[in-house]
């Protein structure tokens, strides 16, 4: 089974939060409010897709890859848990 799959629901929920978000900068816009009120809503869809896509990357590391809590090489082990925390602090 795929993680995707598996994390179906979580994922979707998370989606769809982004969708509401988005919904909020096209009002905004409609809206006519400040530029800077509009750059913060988008900074949050921003932030949103980054752990979306964060959380994505990590699971396919661990799926496809190598789980780092599940592999006996050590060495191994702490790239694949180094890799991961490098995708994670990229997409902040």
């Amino acid at each position: 089974m795929s993680h995707t799959t598996k994390d179906k629901a979580k994922l979707l929920a998370r989606v769809r939060r982004i969708r509401g978000q988005v919904e909020a900068v096209e009002r905004a816009l409609e809206a006519d409010i400040g530029c800077a009120d509009v750059l913060m809503l988008v900074a949050s869809v921003r932030g949103a897709v980054n752990g979306l896509t964060a959380e994505l990357m990590e699971e396919h590391i661990r799926h496809h890859v190598v789980d780092p809590a599940r592999e006996p090489d050590s060495d191994r082990a702490r790239g694949a848990q180094e890799l991961i925390d490098v995708v994670r602090t990229y997409l902040k």
